[in-house]
């Protein structure tokens, strides 16, 4: 009799934790964890930009009778770097749509040219700052100079640490092929690629287009 009544209540405690998520389960398996732990680094970061956006539009004007926005930003060859920023971020979903079908050539092929897209951003903005500094505008200049170079700065080298982990992930599905937590590490590529190119919307728009209209 007892052997009968017990085997029915360790099924039903089986069945409750895997059906409705109730009784005792182990830990969540890392398909969960590391995407949910990565989503809560991607927002820490927005905050981080929140709040170099706000410096930047408070110390818009502290120009100290320097150059302004409109004395020094060219928007045609801002485009072009907002262009081929948007591009690689197209690009790098494409590459997740071929490394889910296991097709290395088309993976391969994707993320060097999301790669040369992301040089090609970096290269101008790099630039850009050089430009800068050569008409006597360096970030030591005033507080809207340093504002600027921390914020646009700050993007650049969160792209120049993507660019790395781009190589990284590249050299691993190469060797290793497309294993499980090879393809969640290149979906949480993905959301850090496009969540720079979210951020990069912004900039341009606050600090580039409207501040050269102003």
């Amino acid at each position: 009799m007892t052997a009968g009544i017990e085997a029915p209540m360790v099924g039903l405690t089986h069945g409750a934790s895997e059906d409705t998520g109730l009784g005792q389960r182990g830990p969540e398996s890392k398909s969960i964890v590391v995407p949910y732990g990565f989503w809560l680094f991607v927002l820490s970061d927005m905050v981080l930009f929140s709040a170099l956006f706000a410096t930047y539009a408070t110390l818009v004007h502290a120009n100290d009778g320097g150059p302004t926005t409109s004395q020094l930003f060219h928007r045609d060859l801002v485009a072009v770097e907002t262009i081929a920023l948007l591009l690689s971020s197209f690009v790098c979903g494409l590459a997740m749509i071929t490394a889910k079908r296991a097709n290395m050539i088309w993976t391969q092929g994707w993320l060097v040219l999301t790669g040369l897209l992301g040089l090609v951003f970096l290269s101008i903005e790099l630039y850009e700052f050089a430009s800068m500094v050569a008409e006597g505008a360096p970030p030591q200049r005033s507080a809207f100079l340093s504002a600027f170079f921390t914020l646009v700065g700050c993007h650049g080298l969160h792209i120049t640490c993507g660019l790395l982990w781009l190589g990284t992930m590249m050299a691993q599905i190469w060797a290793k092929g497309f294993q499980q937590h090879i393809l969640r590490r290149l979906l949480c590529f993905s959301v850090f690629w496009h969540a720079l190119d979210i951020i990069w919307v912004a900039i341009f728009t606050i600090v580039y287009l409207i501040g050269t209209l102003s």
